[in-house]
């Protein structure tokens, strides 16, 4: 099978990276990694060197690139369909496509005043108009989809799926700025960031340089 190659941005900030590479993790597929780090002078061509959108994630396997999160996701379900990165229900299927697109193409407000920052701790800081109704939508969205397809384990929909993977940077942003959450919503918080690869992530992603952009 051709070589892996994922390639990321900085890990204490890149949200839309850490996507991806939770859902290839899960596959148990062997990849390599190529961590770019943001804001610093040759980002950008560093980037071009894989993407053509010259933003990051990319995903190359064998002379395939691709270069959007969601994209690659789908793809890594077609391609190692025995990793289950969707439900198998029909309805549950459907249903996390729907909350993973809402979380690809909403919560702006979330976004802007509550930056991914793994090492951060910002209790308080980021409630700026719109995040409050940002927050209630999420939990809202998590509460939903444990009570109607949560049965047989942790996540979102029992099993880990493509939904967890895009909404594990949330999880960390709740972290990072002390967002109280109901009793449904923390107890899956505490299960993603139980996952190993989350896990690894943030060593790794605490380890590097800090970038006065983002901090």
């Amino acid at each position: 099978m051709p070589q892996l190659t994922l390639v990321v941005g900085s890990k204490n900030y890149s949200s839309w990276s850490l996507r991806p590479y939770l859902a290839l993790a899960h596959t148990g597929q062997p990849f390599q990694e190529v961590v770019i780090p943001l804001a610093v002078p040759d980002t950008e061509d560093r980037i071009a060197r894989y993407s053509p959108s010259k933003r990051v994630p990319v995903l190359q396997h064998g002379d395939l690139t691709l270069w959007d999160s969601l994209a690659i996701c789908e793809y890594l379900a077609e391609t190692f369909p025995q990793a289950q990165l969707w439900p198998q229900d029909t309805a549950a299927r459907a249903v996390a496509r729907a909350v993973t697109a809402e979380m690809h193409s909403s919560f702006g407000a979330l976004r802007q005043h509550m930056n991914m920052n793994l090492r951060a701790r910002s209790p308080g800081k980021g409630r700026a108009p719109g995040v409050a109704e940002d927050i209630a939508r999420i939990q809202a969205l998590w509460n939903d989809c444990r009570r109607r397809f949560g049965q047989g384990g942790p996540f979102l929909f029992g099993r880990f799926s493509i939904a967890d993977a895009f909404y594990a940077p949330v999880v960390t942003r709740f972290v990072t700025y002390g967002v109280e959450l109901d009793a449904v919503s923390a107890d899956y918080r505490d299960a993603v960031l139980a996952l190993p690869a989350l896990q690894k992530w943030t060593e790794e992603g605490r380890a590097e340089p800090g970038i006065p952009k983002y901090d």
